[in-house]
């Protein structure tokens, strides 16, 4: 039985339809697809004090993060040792802006006193990571800072209020270091941090 040309004009105008929306939704997808983002993972942690090594850090900061380890193994606790050490790491992973996945990815904030964290981490994200990219999807182009040599000045002991608290002997650190491009020279290259003892840890409460 034979279909009518007004009915096969319809098939084929209905049949043309259906391609073209497929068509449409096949090429979105492909358009829109973005490769799988990949969750960190916490690989180490040093149980008593808190502090964890995830596996998008790089391979400097873990090592790093060892010797850290290895420095609060030690009984008694040396807290020049300690203090440094957490000083380089926080300097390095907080100024080191090329692994980080976004603005909002702020470094160094296992090292912060909780009191503080929160104003910290604002702060940090309008300013010096204010235009940091996103890189979830490791498609970013810009080029960012990472931190070369870090040096330690003369640490002092001094007397710190905070939160109603005083801590008698508080670390005062000063700090500077460079970059691995001289392209960030004129980028932030030194500091004095204070650390105040919060229970056993040491936290940073002033970034000068």
């Amino acid at each position: 039985m034979k279909l009518k040309k007004k009915v096969k004009r319809t098939l084929i105008i209905l049949l043309a339809v259906i391609v073209v929306v497929v068509g449409g939704i096949v090429g979105y997808k492909m358009l829109n697809k973005h490769p799988e983002v990949k969750a960190t993972k916490v690989v180490h942690t040093i149980k008593k004090y808190g502090y964890n090594l995830k596996d998008n850090k790089t391979k400097r900061y873990k090592n790093m993060f060892y010797e850290l380890e290895k420095i609060l193994k030690e009984d008694p606790v040396d807290e020049e040792k300690y203090v440094k050490k957490i000083t380089e790491m926080f300097i390095y992973d907080f100024y080191s802006l090329e692994d980080k996945t976004a603005k909002t990815d702020i470094g160094g904030v296992d090292f912060i006193h909780p009191v503080i964290l929160q104003n910290f981490l604002q702060n940090a994200e309008n300013t010096f990571y204010k235009y940091v990219e996103s890189n979830i999807y490791s498609n970013r182009k810009q080029t960012l800072p990472v931190v070369d040599e870090i040096k330690i000045g003369e640490i002092k002991t001094i007397s710190y209020e905070y939160n109603d608290t005083t801590d008698e002997k508080a670390y005062e650190v000063p700090v500077s270091w460079t970059y691995t491009s001289s392209k960030y020279d004129n980028y932030q290259k030194e500091a004095t941090l204070i650390f105040v003892h919060n229970e056993i840890k040491l936290c940073l409460v002033e970034l000068q």
